[in-house]
């Protein structure tokens, strides 16, 4: 007995280790930009039927109601990223972009995919281009030229920008979003980004404003959705459980020891 009760301690310390490892990166993702918080979500481990619930105890037919199963401990089942909007801030930058609803933004990476982002943190590049902090080009938008005096945005992804002596803005494209069926099925692979998987589903692509398409406000950033108040009382009571694991691993101990001495 006491030796399973090392076991399924042992995999409730592990459990509640990645728990903190998962609080932990919320609290320092707290101002990260479009950060959405992470969720440990643990499922029970197999059985063992000591006594077979169901099974037949009798030559009568009479069956067994209740049975005797053993729990062997618990797993880690996923890390479940929660898909809520985060706060707004205003930034004042022209580029600065967040994203009112649901979308992300499209990305074109080095290797040819298209990440995804809501972090919407844009620059121009040296061609006037509209690129994310690491120089990936932002789908669906055209050079502004390097004689622009202003660049607008508004909430349906139009970008326009004025020149000297030209009185009517000129438009360079428009944001495209994407909407996914399941967004905590995209592929984190850092940076802000995201791919696509088969467990997201294929991505439907829209203009801002459109049915289920969120919109965009220029000059405004997507803070973190992490509640800091919230993750510390997690992480307190992922501290508290891991403690009492490793409790029942030296009670479990002491137990063996005992039984050592009386053989």
């Amino acid at each position: 007995m006491s030796i399973r009760a090392l076991s399924i301690a042992a995999t409730g310390m592990l459990a509640q280790q990645t728990n903190v490892e998962v609080i932990s990166n919320n609290i320092a993702n707290m101002n990260t930009t479009s950060y959405a918080r992470r969720r440990v979500e643990f499922n029970d481990l197999l059985y063992q039927d000591l006594r077979r619930v169901g099974s037949t105890s009798s030559d009568l037919g009479t069956i067994v109601p209740a049975g005797v199963q053993l729990g062997l401990g618990v797993k880690t089942a996923a890390v479940y990223r929660i898909a809520e909007q985060g706060s707004l801030t205003n930034t004042d930058n022209s580029l600065d972009t967040a994203i009112q609803g649901k979308g992300y933004y499209q990305i074109e990476l080095p290797n040819g995919d298209v990440g995804y982002t809501r972090d919407g943190s844009f620059q121009l590049s040296p061609d006037g281009e509209v690129v994310t902090h690491s120089g990936f080009l932002v789908t669906g938008l055209g050079a502004v030229p390097v004689d622009a005096t202003s660049i607008s945005i508004n909430e349906q992804g139009q970008l326009f920008y004025t020149t000297d002596g030209v009185i009517a803005p000129t438009q360079a494209g428009q944001f495209e979003l994407a909407v996914f069926p399941n967004e905590a099925g995209l592929e984190a692979i850092g940076d802000n980004m995201f791919l696509e998987t088969p467990a997201s589903g294929v991505a439907t692509l829209g203009v801002p404003g459109d049915p289920g398409v969120g919109t965009i406000l220029q000059g405004f950033l997507e803070t973190s959705n992490v509640n800091v108040v919230s993750e510390i009382t997690s992480l307190i009571s992922a501290q508290r459980a891991y403690e009492m694991n490793s409790k029942v691993i030296k009670t479990a101990d002491e137990m063996a020891a005992a039984i050592n001495q009386i053989s």
